[in-house]
Parts: structure tokens; C-alpha cells; sequence
């Protein structure tokens, strides 16, 4: 991809490859064939920008778009109208504005006995049908109807199909461990939703979809991809898991690149401290180099390197993905606004000059010349789902299609 110019009014920038989450769908579809398509675009297309990201996954062949709460389900209708597609929300409180919800043809979940009252209170005041998914708690033991409240709510649900004020359109369940191949839990929760699918087939419910795999099931599980899948993170091309291995491994590339760039280089002595706490101090006379970016911009201040081990990535002379660069740990603590690497003795880099702190690759640990999330998550000690969405708001996306900017 070639990436535009840096705008020097902003320290930082996230550019994210629309064609790429296109692609990523496309390499989904692949996987699972004979079934439907969500691309999962909560909390803000995880960090990549919640209508681009759908845009894009919908250009890829995705049918279905997922959504966590009720406001970012309205904010898909509001921002896709016209498109022809579903929208799914699970995430549901009492008091939430289920007839606004029905109004605008969402599909809402029910995860708890009290919601099926509510949703039914929401479809008379909509004036229409609510279409319903059926949550059921399979063992992740977090959201979802538990085994033994499923059938007084399947009653209930179908007894609200008889009066015309519902639909069960789906049953679903998510999976607790899907990303530890040949985890125990998969084959009991498989099983579990087995169960349920009988439970409510008895008390009359005829769902037109039944669904279970997130990304790591799609990607590896194709006896649980049923009538509908539900990616989320590998639409962004990450892979689920270290575990699974890296995206390139499923046909899928990251979207999103992270950049700054170096605001001042400057000569430092051997045995000066770096940073907060000094927790790096230079072996050698060396060259510093300051990158604009902190834990406000989302950089992980357990990211941090020093004596407690070493920092996160970041690629210097890679002004691209793909590029040739060296990788370089952050030397020292995290700050809110700024971190410090150190570029070594010599050092040819200037103010100016673009740093990528991850990027569209399958990252150092396989050899590439820029970091990914992955590599991020290493070296924090978590996970590649939080290091993009914890991107901040002042960190601007860019989008790039085909070669060029997208306004």
C-alpha cells in the first residue's frame, strides 16, 4: 500500500486499508462457504472506524453487521441507509430504547428472561414486528439465557410469535475458547448448543439462523459454522490468537497502520537515565530519538522497556508497510504524550522522519520489518483485540482505497 503524506499539523495518524478489510471478508467467505456472512463492527469497527469498517466488510460480501449496544446499531442504520443488510445488537440493558430499535429494523437480542417483556413492550410501540435472537449460555457463563431458564423463555418467546409481537429470527451462543485449538470447552459448548437448539425447536421456534463461530471458529471449526459466522477481529486482519498463528497464515492482512514521526533526535551519554523513573539507562553513548505518541494516543504504558524487559516495537526507516526498516523497542517508561527510542551510536535518523509502531504485516515475530498488534500485545501483555481499539480519539484515521485517500 502506499500511504499518503504525512500531515504535519497531527504528531500521529492511523491509516486503515479499506481494501484490505474487504479482502480479509472475501478470505472469510472462503472459509465458510454455505454460510452467511456478520462482519463484527463494535466499538467503533475495533478501533478502525465504525462505518468505513462496515462499508468495506459489506463490499467484501458480508450480509450481516454486528453490533454491541444500541447506539452504535442506530448509528449503522442511520449511517447505511438504504443497504441491504442485517444488523444484529446483543448488548442490551433494561430501559433500552427497544422500540426505537424495532423501528429501525434491528435485529435485538434476547439474553435474559426480563428482555423478552421489554422488547414485546418495544414492538407495540414500534408498531411492528421485533425480529429476535435468542442468546443461550453454552458455558462462557457471561451473557446469554442459562439452561435452565431456556425453556420457560422459549415458551414465552413463542407464545409472543402466536400474538404477533415478536419473531425468533436466530439462536445463537459465543464461544469461550475457540482460539486454544482442541481446547475441552469447544466439544462441551458445541454440544450444550445442541441442546438448546432442541430446547426451543420443542417449544415451536423455527429460527432462520442459527450461529457460533466468532473468528477463531471460522477460521478453524467448520463443523460450527451453521447457518451464519461472525467474525469480528479477523475482518481487521488479526488473527485470533498467537495460537492460531499469524494472519497471513488464514489468507488475512492487518488494516491499520500506526505512525508518527520523530520529533527530536538528539546525542545522549552512556550510563543517562531515560524517561520516568530511569527505568533504561544507556549503555553507551547513543543517539535518542522522541516519538510524539503515548498511553493517551493508546500506547501501552506496560509496553514500557527497561530492566523488567523489553518495550514495545517500532519500525524506523519503514516508511511503508513492507519496507525495509529496522525494529527498535521503546527505551524506558511509557509517557501520556511520548515515548523514547534509542537509535544507537551513529545514528542517521532525523526529526521528521516517519516511525511505524505497527503495521500491515504478520509482524517481527515472523520476520517481517514491522511490527503488527501482535507484537504489541507481547510485549504488554495482552491482547491484539486491545491494542487497536484502544487507539484514541486524537489519533486521526486516514482511509485508503485503491491507492488514494477516501474523504
Amino acid at each position: 500500500m502506499t500511504f499518503p503524506a504525512f500531515d504535519g499539523g497531527t504528531p500521529a495518524r492511523a491509516v486503515v486499508d479499506l481494501d484490505a478489510i474487504s479482502d480479509n471478508v472475501r478470505a472469510l467467505r472462503e472459509r465458510a462457504p454455505s454460510s452467511d456472512l456478520m462482519a463484527v463492527v463494535k466499538a467503533d469497527g475495533y478501533g478502525h472506524g465504525m462505518l468505513p469498517a462496515a462499508r468495506a466488510a459489506l463490499a467484501g460480501g458480508a450480509t450481516w453487521l454486528g453490533a454491541a449496544t444500541a447506539a452504535e446499531a442506530l448509528g449503522l442504520r442511520a449511517g447505511l441507509a438504504g443497504a441491504d443488510v442485517r444488523v444484529l445488537v446483543w448488548l442490551l440493558t433494561p430501559g433500552a430504547p427497544f422500540a426505537d430499535l424495532v423501528r429501525a429494523d434491528v435485529d435485538v437480542t434476547v439474553a435474559a428472561p426480563w428482555a423478552l417483556d421489554e422488547v414485546a413492550a418495544g414492538a407495540r410501540a414500534a408498531g411492528r414486528t421485533a425480529r429476535v435472537h435468542v442468546k443461550v449460555d453454552t458455558g462462557l457463563s457471561r451473557g446469554g439465557v442459562a439452561a435452565g431458564d431456556l425453556p420457560d423463555v422459549a415458551r414465552r418467546a413463542a407464545a409472543l410469535e402466536a400474538s404477533g409481537e415478536l419473531r425468533v429470527v436466530g439462536v445463537f451462543s459465543h464461544l469461550a475458547c475457540a482460539d486454544e485449538p482442541g481446547h475441552p470447552s469447544i466439544a462441551r459448548q458445541a454440544a450444550a448448543f445442541t441442546a438448546a437448539l432442541e430446547v426451543t425447536a420443542a417449544a415451536g421456534l423455527r429460527p432462520e439462523v442459527r450461529h457460533l463461530a466468532n473468528s477463531a471458529a471460522t477460521l478453524t471449526l467448520p463443523e460450527l459454522h451453521l447457518d451464519l459466522v461472525r467474525p469480528g477481529i479477523s475482518v481487521y486482519g488479526l488473527a485470533p490468537g498467537p495460537l492460531l498463528g499469524a494472519p497471513g497464515d488464514h489468507g488475512l492482512r492487518p488494516a491499520m497502520t500506526f505512525q508518527s514521526r520523530l520529533a527530536n533526535v538528539k546525542q545522549v551519554a552512556a550510563g543517562e537515565g531515560v524517561s520516568y523513573g530511569h527505568l533504561y539507562t544507556t549503555s553507551q553513548d547513543t543517539t535518542v530519538g522522541l516519538v510524539p505518541v503515548g498511553y493517551a494516543d493508546g500506547v501501552p504504558r506496560h509496553a514500557s522497556g527497561g530492566s523488567a524487559g523489553p518495550g514495545g516495537p517500532v519500525a524506523v526507516g519503514a516508511g511503508s508497510a513492507g519496507s525495509a526498516g529496522r525494529v527498535l523497542r521503546v527505551a524506558g517508561r511509557v509517557c501520556m504524550d511520548q515515548l523514547v527510542l534509542d537509535l544507537g551510536p551513529g545514528a542517521g535518523e532525523r526529526a521528521g522522519d516517519v516511525v511505524t509502531l505497527f503495521g500491515s504485516s504478520d509482524g517481527v515475530a515472523h520476520g517481517a520489518a514491522i511490527p503488527n498488534a501482535q507484537d504489541w500485545a507481547d510485549a504488554a501483555g495482552t491482547i491484539s483485540y486491545e491494542i487497536v481499539t484502544r487507539l484514541g480519539a486524537r489519533v486521526p484515521r486516514v482511509y485508503v482505497s485503491e491507492g488514494k485517500v477516501q474523504q
